[in-house]
């Protein structure tokens, strides 16, 4: 069975009538072929069997009428009632209703990802997480713990090849931690990404089935990671370098602003890429330039979700491991030295509180981003239509409820 969901080429605006001046255009349907069966991953006999049926005589409902519309064992239909017209509710198969979403709802569903799926995200994320810190532990331990180190403590006029050595020493063993977090934070994305795809749909995937989904594609997404870096940096490190090439050192504060606020502008509009590569199987480049399309148009609402998601995260894993911080200062020799501290006992209680972190913000920055993604396609491309039909509901063609905002 196919499991490919294809990508969706350039998507027709989402804004105007249709060819048939009917209504705002929902944009072009894109990707699942019509033909097949839902591929897997997309696809399944998931969800209630819905449909929508017209009033009788069609149209709409008479005003002031006592009729109205309400879901019955078929679908919606034509009930008598005292609301007068409702909207129909849309489907809702997974973690997430069919329809553009709202920022709580996005939230929502990237938090009852976690919770129907624990047992696949909990082992995602905790495998991750542990792999990631002992590793971190093993470089503190070797790297920042020997003689080259050691030659700086109480060493009030070190010789130049003594800082040299201690230099070398660090900067190679941050190298190591910045590898590590970043393969790590590639392994997360890609499955998570996979997971929260299926719960969309309303169904479950295995540790395995997701890596077995999600492992073709890792290269491009550690690739997709060094670029989305490098061009994030580019501005900061062109302005600084411009302002004093041409001699202007006492504006190289201001090169640095302006350069940090093109940075956050470039990453808000690169944020998209990771799920576009792992659910349309895209390139490197063209995963960037689809979230830079997708991203478009809704720059300040991209960039409040992701700003929001940032200060949950910092808020929740503070009040994890500020506990084991304290914890790991009793065991320190010089509790002012902690943030550095290369001892096994205060390095292994702060692993601690670095996993949990790391259990609680994977997920959820995954879920989110994942799912922001598939909100910027249902509002410009009918991304609904083709979940519906892939989730195995009756009458694809449902039409959604309004948007949220």
């Amino acid at each position: 069975m196919n499991d490919r969901w294809t990508p969706p080429g350039d998507p027709a605006p989402g804004e105007g009538p249709d060819e048939n001046g009917q209504g705002p255009a929902r944009g072009e349907q894109h990707s699942l072929d019509k033909q097949t069966p839902p591929p897997q991953g997309w696809g399944g006999d998931q969800g209630p069997q819905q449909s929508w049926s017209t009033p009788p005589g069609g149209g709409l409902p008479p005003h002031g009428g006592e009729q109205h519309w309400s879901q019955g064992p078929g679908g919606y239909g034509w009930n008598n009632g005292p609301q007068g017209w409702q909207q129909p509710q849309a489907a809702k198969p997974g973690v997430i209703p069919l329809r553009p979403l709202g920022v709580g709802e996005i939230l929502d569903g990237a938090v009852s990802t976690a919770r129907a799926h624990w047992r696949p995200v909990l082992a995602i994320a905790l495998g991750i997480a542990l792999l990631t810190e002992a590793m971190g532990i093993i470089a503190s331990r070797l790297w920042l713990n020997n003689d080259a180190m050691a030659a700086l403590e109480n060493n009030a006029e070190p010789t130049d090849q003594e800082v040299l050595d201690a230099l070398s020493s660090g900067l190679f063993a941050g190298s190591l931690l910045a590898v590590t977090a970043m393969i790590g934070s590639v392994l997360a994305t890609a499955m998570l990404t996979i997971v929260v795809s299926r719960a969309v749909l309303g169904q479950n995937v295995t540790v395995g089935e997701a890596w077995a989904d999600s492992r073709g594609r890792l290269l491009r997404l550690f690739g997709l990671v060094v670029m989305v870096g490098i061009a994030t940096a580019l501005p900061v490190i062109a302005l600084v370098l411009m302002t004093a090439a041409t001699g202007m050192g006492p504006f190289i504060a201001v090169g640095v602003i302006v350069g940090l606020i093109l940075s956050v502008w470039v990453w808000v509009s690169l944020s998209l890429a990771a799920p576009a590569l792992m659910l349309e199987r895209q390139g490197v480049f063209t995963a960037m330039r689809r979230s830079w399309h997708l991203v478009t148009g809704s720059w300040w609402r991209v960039f409040g979700i992701q700003l929001l998601i940032l200060l949950l995260l910092l808020v929740v894993t503070s009040i994890v491991q500020v506990p084991t911080t304290m914890l790991a200062a009793l065991f320190t020799e010089s509790p002012s030295t902690l943030a550095f501290s290369t001892e096994w006992t205060p390095l292994l209680i702060n692993g601690v509180g670095s996993v949990l972190g790391s259990v609680i913000g994977l997920p959820l920055t995954a879920g989110v981003t994942a799912l922001l993604y598939m909100d910027r396609r249902i509002r410009r491309e009918a991304l609904d239509l083709e979940l519906a039909r892939a989730a195995g509901l009756a009458d694809p063609d449902t039409p959604p409820a309004g948007p949220a905002y």
